[in-house]
């Protein structure tokens, strides 16, 4: 259990209202200091007491919600984002908690973004901190409560504080301890130390932030300690954007005693992995400690003490920072994940093979009845290993990745499709290849998947050394070889299955959790469905999703309709902003039959739609990437259009949407493919 410092001394923090708050905070004492709510949801209320904003289920029903929106705001520098709040349910109302989510919007987007969003209920304030990268654009601050089962269900706010900073520096001056923990221990805890408090046990120090018994600083004393390596951690909050560079704190250690500090990372899986530890314990007054720090992906910092026993003294640490300029005699591990990933729409990017043997061959394919054409955009290049070429069956052309720095945790995802193989088993493999000590690691291999399908692995691994990620494509005998593609090879930092994954960003959808925030007027068997896998009828629909070719895509089933019949798929209403949108989505339209499928704008003060987008037909085999650029400065929805056609071959599918502020950038000149077909952009402006 987590002994939470904010809960210590919560009645100071209710002095705060009287202080001057900076832009974008507020304690809630006589009002909401800019903050409003959003006058279509329910209103969040202020205590007649002060001190908190509120709503709950006296005045609402379950699934009602509040949003409260602050002004303006504009982060220049680096911001932390810290919110005291409350979540509370009936006992036994479990199955459908209260939920409180806070969004960024910027002024340039159509979407909100959710940077964080929790649903634990407590009986005690709780704190979240969450750092807001600088950035020159003008945003807001959503805070949205939904109200969850029960009729005691509650959401209250305490305090909302914006600060220049990273939520990870702290000088404990101010009593919820900058959202720092400390994990309960029976015997060993870390404790506040100074202004009013005293030890008889230890003579504790003066703080290192004012040099004064009026300051405050955190400190463990092994008085209690009971047994032999008894370990105290104070846990940073997580980190919620990438940084990089050094971290440092002042400590203090009771000289010539048996205790071990040491300073560790965790990510969000639970690994640890030790930055830093104490030599020597020092001169007798604070010490300046200076680590390389690098979360690329979210986690905490833990400062952890071990005891020996009851001699081991005590520890202080006080005035954490952090600077993104890297520590004396440090250089950054540099890793890019632009240079480590590849398309190949131009080239190999930066792979490459051995110069002997047939290897990896860049192809582009007009997609027909056999062959599908390339992941990315359906009509672009992708790898091919043909292993029908080979004059002896093994391994065929190793495709090597660049050099990935060591001791960092990566995500490689990329696309496959496999043809011909009687046994697809091992047809496709993956290692690693330590460069240090020339070894070579298996980390996955093709199990049985559907043929001629692009399918998408996902595979998380972190190595001590310098690495790169090999591809490599086996024929096991001559007469079972085939054809191994490979397309949109990705490398990131952090791993493939956090457990605390956001939703998609704001304005994207896969449709492999629901429809998102699409809807329908009406839902009968002439609607758009869900599915995942092939479509019932032959000789039409997609064999698979784009995503992953193992999720799910939107479509209609010809074989419910009649010519000529339409379904329409409404996305929610988007927010009126200055400038370009870009719409990006994948459509399937294969089938002797098919029919028409049409992009609208539907404006909010007209009752016709605009035309934005049109594809009549037949297609392709493949899923094909439509881009669609316009401007609209008000509210609007847009409308995904199918109309079957003359027969049941008809099925048409859309999967992978996304909305983008801005032109759609980078468009890739396709109108003069060889294979004749072309990926047009549309361009419309009202």
């Amino acid at each position: 259990m987590l002994l939470r410092g904010v809960l210590l001394l919560v009645q100071a923090l209710q002095l705060a209202g009287a202080l001057d708050l900076p832009s974008g905070s507020c304690a809630f004492e006589e009002g909401t200091c800019g903050f409003d709510s959003v006058l279509e949801f329910l209103p969040w209320i202020l205590n007649e007491e002060g001190h908190y904003i509120y709503v709950d289920t006296s005045f609402a029903k379950q699934g009602e919600k509040a949003v409260l929106l602050s002004s303006d705001l504009q982060a220049e520098e680096w911001s932390c984002l810290r919110l005291v709040y409350q979540i509370t349910t009936s006992s036994g109302s479990l199955t459908d908690p209260s939920q409180l989510n806070l969004y960024v919007r910027f002024e340039d987007e159509s979407f909100d973004r959710l940077l964080w969003s929790a649903k634990e209920p407590s009986d005690s304030w709780l704190i979240a901190s969450l750092d807001l990268q600088n950035s020159s654009k003008k945003f807001n601050i959503l805070i949205e409560g939904v109200l969850g089962q029960g009729n005691t269900a509650s959401i209250a706010l305490f305090e909302i504080k914006l600060t220049t900073g990273y939520c990870i520096e702290c000088d404990f001056e101010e009593n919820h301890l900058c959202g720092f923990v400390n994990r309960w221990n029976p015997n060993v805890n870390w404790f506040v130390g100074g202004g009013t408090i005293r030890n008889t046990h230890s003579n504790l120090p003066q703080d290192h932030t004012f040099k004064s018994e009026l300051g405050h600083y955190m400190y463990v004393d092994s008085v209690y300690v009971k047994h032999f390596q008894e370990v105290a951690q104070l846990i940073s909050p997580m980190t919620t954007a990438p940084m990089s560079g050094c971290l440092s704190f002042y400590y203090q250690l009771q000289q010539g005693n048996d205790n071990v500090f040491s300073l560790y990372t965790r990510d969000v899986a639970g690994m640890y992995e030790e930055i830093w530890k104490v030599d020597n314990p020092g001169i007798a007054a604070w010490n300046l400690a200076e680590v390389e720090f690098s979360a690329p992906y979210p986690m905490e910092v833990i400062f952890e003490v071990a005891f020996n026993g009851p001699k081991g003294g005590y520890v202080a640490l006080d005035d954490i920072s952090f600077s993104p300029v890297h520590c004396q005699n440090q250089t950054e591990l540099r890793f890019s994940a632009m240079e480590a990933s590849c398309n190949f729409e131009q080239d190999l990017c930066n792979f490459y093979q051995d110069k002997d043997g047939p290897g990896w061959t860049r192809v582009k394919v007009k997609p027909n009845m056999y062959r599908a054409g390339d992941h990315t955009t359906g009509f672009g290049y992708y790898l091919l290993a043909n292993t029908k070429f080979t004059s002896q069956p093994g391994y065929i052309g190793r495709l090597y990745g660049p050099s990935l720095p060591g001791n960092l945790q990566y995500c490689l995802r990329f696309h496959y499709a496999i043809y011909g193989f009687l046994k697809m088993s091992d047809t496709l493999a993956v290692y690693i290849f330590e460069e240090n000590h020339v070894v070579q690691e298996k980390i996955w291999s093709v199990l049985e998947s559907p043929r001629g399908v692009w399918m998408q692995a996902e595979i998380t691994f972190k190595k001590p050394m310098p690495t790169k990620v090999v591809f490599m494509s086996l024929c096991k005998s001559f007469w079972d070889c085939g054809l191994v593609a490979l397309d949109d090879i990705t490398i990131q930092l952090g791993s493939c299955w956090s457990p605390e994954r956001l939703p998609p960003p704001p304005g994207e959808c896969t449709f492999d959790q629901d429809e998102c925030a699409f809807t329908q007027e009406k839902r009968n068997p002439s609607s758009w469905h869900r599915r995942r896998g092939e479509t019932p009828t032959s000789y039409t629909g997609p064999k698979g999703d784009h995503t992953t070719g193992v999720g799910y895509y939107m479509y209609i089933e010809a074989s419910h309709m009649v010519h000529g019949q339409k379904a329409q798929l409404l996305s929610r209403p988007l927010r009126r902003v200055p400038g370009k949108h870009c719409l990006t989505f994948f459509y399937h339209m294969y089938g002797a039959g098919t029919g028409l499928l049409s992009v609208y704008l539907k404006k909010e003060e007209d009752s016709e739609a605009s035309l934005l987008w049109r594809r009549r037909g037949e297609q392709s085999i493949s899923w094909l990437r439509a881009l669609v650029e316009y401007s609209y400065t008000r509210q609007h929805q847009i409308i995904f259009e199918a109309i079957r056609g003359v027969s049941i071959r008809s099925d048409t599918a859309i999967d992978d949407i996304k909305f983008q502020a801005g032109p759609c950038a980078e468009i890739e000149d396709t109108a003069q493919h060889s294979s004749g077909y072309s990926e047009d952009l549309n361009e419309i402006e009202y």
